[in-house]
C-alpha cells in the first residue's frame, strides 16, 4: 500500500495542501519551510494506531492542539488530514479526520471518515457519538472492536517507519534505557539485535558490502553483545597486523553510522519510509547515490515495494537523472502559509528539465531565501 493523495488543512505551517504522492518523493524548501512538518503528518497517522497511542496522545506529544493548529490560520480553525491510500491490488482507500478543540480546551474528533473505492465503510459523528461525545476523544481507528471493516489501513499506518539518526546516541552505553522506537536511534543497536538472526545476517551482509566500497579499509561487520548483554556493532579495517584491527561504534565516524541507520532503515520493513535529510555527514559522492539505492530497492521489492518520503537540502542527491519532477514537492513559505507544489507544475522549472538541466539546477532556485547575498555581511559594522 502507499500513499497516493494528501489533503491538509490548517496543519502547522500549511492553511491549504493538496498534492499527488508517487512511491518515492523529494520534499525541498528553505529552512522553516516545514518539511519536517509535512512529513510529521505521516507519523501522527502511524502514533494514533501504535500501541499506547491514540488520538489524544499523539496530540498531546505534540504540545496540543495549539501547536498543531497552523499560526496562520485566520480563526481558530479545525485541523483536517485527509489521505488517499492505493493498496496493491489498485483499490483506493480514503481516511479523513477533522480535529477540534472543545470549550475546556480538549481535543475531539469533528468527523472521522473511512471510505473504499465508492463504499463508504465509516462516517462520524454517528448516532452512539451524538449520545455519548466522550466518544469522539477516540478514533474508531486505533480500536481493534471497532476497525474490523478497514484495519488494513490501521495495520499500513502502523508499519511507518521514521529514521533520523543521531551519532551520539548511538555512541551512549545507556541509549537503550527506557527507549522503544526512538527514530533517533536511541535504541538502534538493539533493534538491528532483535531481529530474526537470519533477517539480521542477512542485513548486515549487504550492509558491510556497500561499506566495503565508501569505508576505506573496513572489511567486516557484525553485532554481538557485551557481558552485561549491551549490543554493539564492530567492524574490522585492514591494518598493518595480518588480522586487522577491530573497532566498535564509539569509533565510527558520524557518516559511517549514519549510512549505516540508511541502509538498515531502507531494508527494515515495508511501510512508508520517512527520511530526513539523509545525506548528513555523507561525503557528496555517496550522497549522490542514494536515490539510486532507493530506486533499486523498490524496483526489487516489485508490487510490494515500499514507498520512501525524504526531506533534503542536497543538491549532490538531486542531481540524480532518475528523479523525475513527479517525484518533487517544492515548499514555499507565503502570505499565508507554505504552499506546495509538485515541481512538474511549474512550467519554468520543466522548460530547464526539457533543456538538459538536472532536477538540483531546476528546482533549487525555487527555494533560495530571497537577499542571501546579505549574509556575506556578517560581522561588518
Amino acid at each position: 500500500m502507499r500513499f497516493s493523495q494528501v489533503h491538509l488543512e490548517n496543519w502547522r505551517n500549511f492553511t491549504l495542501v493538496d498534492v499527488a504522492l508517487q512511491p518515492r518523493m523529494f520534499l525541498v524548501g528553505p529552512n522553516a519551510s516545514g518539511k519536517s512538518n509535512f512529513l510529521d503528518v505521516f507519523r501522527f497517522l502511524r502514533d494514533i494506531v501504535r500501541i499506547g497511542g491514540g488520538l489524544e496522545k499523539a496530540v498531546e506529544d505534540r504540545g496540543g492542539i495549539s501547536h498543531l493548529r497552523s499560526l496562520f490560520a485566520r480563526r481558530p480553525a479545525d485541523i483536517v488530514i485527509d489521505t488517499t491510500i492505493e493498496d496493491n491490488d489498485g483499490v483506493i482507500w480514503r481516511y479523513r479526520i477533522t480535529i477540534a478543540q472543545d470549550s475546556t480546551s480538549q481535543t475531539y474528533l469533528k468527523e472521522e471518515r473511512v471510505q473504499k473505492g465508492e463504499i463508504i465503510l465509516l462516517q462520524r459523528p454517528n448516532e452512539q457519538d451524538r449520545e455519548d461525545r466522550e466518544l469522539l476523544r477516540q478514533t474508531h481507528l486505533e480500536q481493534i472492536n471497532s476497525n474490523r471493516d478497514f484495519r488494513e489501513i490501521a495495520d499500513f499506518f502502523k508499519s511507518i517507519s521514521y529514521y533520523h539518526i543521531v551519532p551520539q546516541l548511538i555512541r551512549d552505553p545507556n541509549r537503550s534505557v527506557g527507549r522503544r522506537f526512538d527514530p533517533y536511534g536511541g535504541d538502534f543497536l538493539e533493534q538491528i539485535a532483535s531481529s530474526q538472526k537470519r533477517t539480521q545476517e542477512s542485513r548486515l551482509r549487504r550492509i558491510q558490502d556497500i561499506l566495503r566500497v565508501v569505508v576505506p579499509q573496513m572489511r567486516e561487520l557484525s553485532l554481538y553483545r557485551d557481558e552485561r548483554g549491551v549490543p554493539h556493532l564492530r567492524a574490522k579495517y585492514q591494518h598493518w597486523r595480518n588480522k586487522g584491527a577491530w573497532q566498535t561504534e564509539t569509533d565510527f565516524s558520524d557518516g559511517t553510522l549514519r549510512l549505516i541507520g540508511l541502509l538498515w532503515a531502507l531494508l527494515d520493513g515495508n511501510g512508508p519510509l520517512i527520511l530526513e535529510e539523509p545525506e548528513l555527514s555523507l561525503h557528496a559522492e555517496v550522497a549522490s547515490h542514494v536515490p539510486e539505492m532507493m530506486a533499486s530497492l523498490q524496483k526489487s521489492q516489485k508490487r510490494l515495494a515500499r514507498q520512501i518520503l525524504v526531506s533534503t537540502h542536497s543538491s549532490d542527491l538531486l542531481r540524480d537523472e532518475g528523479i523525475g519532477s513527479n517525484e518533487v514537492l517544492i515548499l514555499r513559505p507565503a502570505a499565508n502559509g507554505t504552499v506546495v507544489d509538485i515541481s512538474s507544475n511549474i512550467k519554468e522549472i520543466e522548460t530547464l528539465l526539457e533543456a538538459g538541466l538536472s532536477v538540483a539546477d531546476a528546482v533549487l532556485p525555487h527555494t533560495r531565501p530571497p537577499q542571501m547575498e546579505q549574509l556575506s555581511f556578517f560581522g561588518q559594522e
